[in-house]
């Protein structure tokens, strides 16, 4: 390596899903910053699955962008290539720091390492998760502090968990906001909003807005009990619209099941992109009472659009919403009676909406970007 010269990293984007959920718009987010501020601050490589070769090679112009073997779509596959043949490719490409986004990383790497570690939550929420699924991500977390150079996290939140529960060691790890895309996450136009209503079926009805995994730490069961006790009695009942992936809440069936026949919920799976303005921006509230997040970037997206937002005062939730947000309990007696007061207050929604949205523009991928570079330059030195 050449003193002075900004550092050459290897990013792997090999764990992008194609749904683009919260690693893909986080490898997205940054990604799309880089490409403007590379300039002098680091020398890009990507390797991508060859899906995405396209998307990374109009974002970043001027960076080498590599197609990963075809078998690293399969998950199994991803890891034992991420052990042999992402050293090798960081070899081939001269990169000075290989960073991995997504957890794991390799174990000898043969340059300094960054790894992205997203939440604590599979040690302070473990029984929101199968017991698969919290053995590997806690091992990974685990062998990452070891590993890695330097360790990236979303929050302090993350960080002081990290530290607390983990003995890391805090002068190895690196704050970086995750940012949201103001152009894809915009306050919507009137015409937006009723795009999304007539897609969903909703007419001019109104809807109280979840988007997100409907994963068990997202408590959307309680969710679905609060909406309903909060708009039960109501002669107008507005509708519950639950977004995003599918998951595996099983909870959320007996939730769904409970619900009172004149109540309408909505479960329409996946929402186009260019959609997601109209449909958090056209909510009377958006809705995202989680038992814990390593960021809560649903939340920031919701408060780009001009959503009201009620969450839940847990782990880094308040570090993003402020005093922009309200906020209420996991259980589904306090969400219920405070959506209800949302419901009846449109002028505190009205003044959520405008905080959030103001909030949400200090929030960005290019200070973000410049938190990885300067982790980037440490690793390397």
């Amino acid at each position: 390596m050449t003193a002075g010269r900004p550092p050459r990293v290897l990013i792997d984007a090999t764990s992008v899903p194609a749904d683009r959920g919260g690693v893909g718009r986080y490898v997205d987010g940054l990604l799309g910053a880089l490409g403007k501020v590379c300039g002098s601050g680091v020398e890009l490589a990507v390797v991508s699955l060859r899906t995405d070769l396209e998307r990374y090679t109009r974002m970043l112009p001027g960076a080498e962008i590599i197609p990963a073997p075809a078998a690293v779509a399969h998950r199994p596959a991803r890891l034992a290539w991420e052990q042999t043949g992402l050293p090798l490719l960081a070899q081939q490409v001269g990169a000075d720091v290989l960073h991995s986004p997504f957890y794991t990383c390799p174990l000898r790497a043969g340059c300094p390492v960054t790894v992205t570690v997203h939440d604590a939550t599979f040690f302070t929420e473990p029984e929101h998760y199968d017991k698969s699924r919290r053995t590997f991500f806690r091992s990974a977390i685990k062998t990452s502090l070891r590993r890695a150079d330097r360790v990236i996290v979303p929050s302090k939140a993350t960080r002081d968990e990290l530290i607390r529960l983990l003995d890391a060691d805090p002068t190895r790890i690196d704050v970086a906001y995750h940012g949201v895309d103001q152009a894809a996450f915009h306050a919507p136009t009137e015409e937006e909003k009723a795009r999304v209503r007539a897609r969903l079926g909703l007419g001019n009805s109104s809807y109280v807005a979840f988007l997100g995994a409907k994963e068990p730490r997202k408590n959307v069961p309680n969710l679905i009990r609060g909406w309903a006790r909060a708009v039960a009695d109501r002669a107008d009942p507005p509708a519950l619209v639950i977004a995003g992936g599918q998951g595996h809440d099983d909870d959320i069936d007996r939730a769904v099941a409970e619900v009172p026949s004149h109540l309408r919920l909505l479960r329409p799976g996946y929402l186009r992109y260019a959609d997601l303005p109209g449909f958090l921006g056209g909510a009377l509230v958006a809705a995202y009472p989680s038992y814990g997040e390593g960021f809560g970037l649903p939340i920031l997206e919701a408060m780009a659009c001009a959503a009201p937002v009620l969450t839940t005062p847990r782990l880094s939730l308040p570090e993003v919403g402020g005093d922009a947000v309200a906020y209420t309990s996991e259980d589904p007696e306090q969400i219920g009676t405070d959506l209800a007061a949302l419901l009846d207050d449109e002028q505190r929604r009205l003044s959520l909406a405008k905080a959030g949205f103001d909030r949400a523009k200090e929030f960005t991928w290019e200070s973000s970007a410049e938190v990885h570079i300067a982790a980037w330059s440490r690793a390397r030195s």
